[in-house]
């Protein structure tokens, strides 16, 4: 028996608060896990509040956790935020650097704000790293082509 200040606890004691500690260790990082997909499924369904507030508290316990990231910039573009979008984006994109969604967007954004060699910056790395979305590097640079012809005009 090991003794704590005249308080005996005895093997039984201490192997039933670890197996408390594990449950409740196993149970939390299951909740965890789960923020993500409920999240998910909220934006999917078009609830978009609630699969904000889910990204946000799967960041919370998961922050290296991209998609979250992702998908709240997705929100905030939906939204015109475009400040906590690009912060969003910027964000995933450090912790996935080969996040080709993240590049468009991003690529997107600098076009609207017509900063024309950082797009094209943007557009060489995303061709080296697309393997879903290399069909929307053509698209980027026909609006590049259409934005300077306008320009010249």
């Amino acid at each position: 028996m090991i003794k704590f200040k005249n308080n005996k606890i005895t093997m039984k004691k201490i192997f039933f608060l670890i197996l408390l500690l594990n449950f409740f260790l196993n149970a939390t990082g299951k909740a965890e896990e789960n923020f993500f997909k409920e999240a998910k499924n909220k934006y999917d369904n078009k609830q978009i509040e609630d699969s904000k507030f889910l990204f946000q508290r799967n960041i919370v316990f998961n922050p290296k956790d991209a998609k979250s990231y992702l998908y709240l910039a997705k929100i905030y573009n939906s939204e015109k935020n475009e400040s906590e979008e690009l912060k969003n984006l910027k964000t995933a994109l450090q912790l996935d650097p080969d996040n080709e969604e993240a590049f468009y967007m991003l690529i997107n954004i600098e076009l609207e704000k017509s900063n024309f060699s950082e797009v094209k910056d943007l557009t060489k790395k995303f061709e080296i790293i697309c393997s879903k979305l290399c069909n929307k590097t053509k698209e980027i640079k026909e609006k590049l082509v259409d934005i300077e012809a306008k320009k010249e005009s």
